[in-house]
């Protein structure tokens, strides 16, 4: 069977990409400014209208911000992870992603961005981690304590990975927390309350940054190890769990199902 062509490239899309090509040879960096709608409309010798939605293309992209008013027009800004994680995240969204599939790569990646921080971490480094770990041991039952509790121990690993030197790795180990806090919201991930799991995380939490106050690498490979495989079994006893609601929930979902307004919406196939 033939692939599909390729789609062809709009003019406006060609002119994004060329801009920020430009940008990066120039090293070209936040606060600066693009050259006006005009100059680009006779560089790139097109209309205003297709300028304009090259422009709108790297705004949404996050590399610039069109200001308007006298002193107006495209700002470069520092690109940040979230637009292109939530990106990624819509396309995986479509390939029904499980936690083991998560985890097949969290497993190896977050022990590599682990032992990679070990002598880098500040003092306020290894304070913010602490700050981190005080405010989950003091979570309470209820189901948004709960998710709260979730989100605190994912962004534990994010604090991380703010202080790792490989920029690729970092965004690799963040965009796989991205993608479990959204599994977490999906499927209730805090409910039943799981004491269990809780005083895991908070052991290997508390054990990692002891390890990482005597800079011992070994340890904290072995800690992150243990840790990732015990995160996974628990991720699928709840995913287990949760299939089985499925079969008893027609609606599956619990509450979302019942409070969106699109449950009364049938899609057009």
């Amino acid at each position: 069977m033939a692939a599909p062509p390729r789609r062809r490239q709009k003019l406006a899309e060609l002119i994004s990409d060329d801009i920020k090509r430009w940008i990066a040879t120039e090293g070209l960096s936040e606060g600066e400014r693009l050259p006006n709608e005009k100059t680009l409309m006779e560089l790139y010798g097109c209309a205003k209208g297709t300028v304009r939605e090259a422009l709108k293309i790297l705004e949404v992209e996050g590399l610039i911000t069109l200001k308007t008013g006298p002193n107006g027009g495209a700002v470069i800004n520092m690109p940040t992870m979230e637009p292109a994680s939530r990106m990624l995240r819509n396309f995986l969204h479509f390939k029904s992603l499980d936690g083991h599939q998560v985890y097949q790569l969290r497993k190896l990646l977050e022990v590599e961005l682990a032992v990679s921080v070990v002598g880098r971490l500040s003092e306020l480094d290894l304070a913010n981690l602490e700050a981190n770990m005080a405010a989950c041991e003091h979570s309470r039952p209820d189901d948004e304590d709960q998710r709260r509790q979730r989100f605190l121990e994912l962004e534990f690993h994010n604090l991380l990975a703010r202080a790792c030197p490989n920029p690729l790795l970092a965004f690799m180990c963040r965009f796989l927390n991205d993608m479990l806090r959204d599994l977490v919201v999906v499927k209730k991930a805090y409910v039943p309350e799981r004491r269990q799991f809780d005083e895991a995380n908070h052991c290997y939490h508390r054990e990692l940054v002891a390890a990482y106050r005597a800079q011992d690498s070994e340890r904290v490979r072995a800690l992150m190890q243990e840790h990732m495989e015990d995160a996974e079994h628990h991720m699928s006893a709840l995913e287990a769990e949760m299939a089985a609601q499925m079969l008893v929930d027609p609606n599956g979902f619990g509450e979302l199902t019942q409070e969106s307004p699109l449950r009364q919406f049938t899609p057009v196939r």
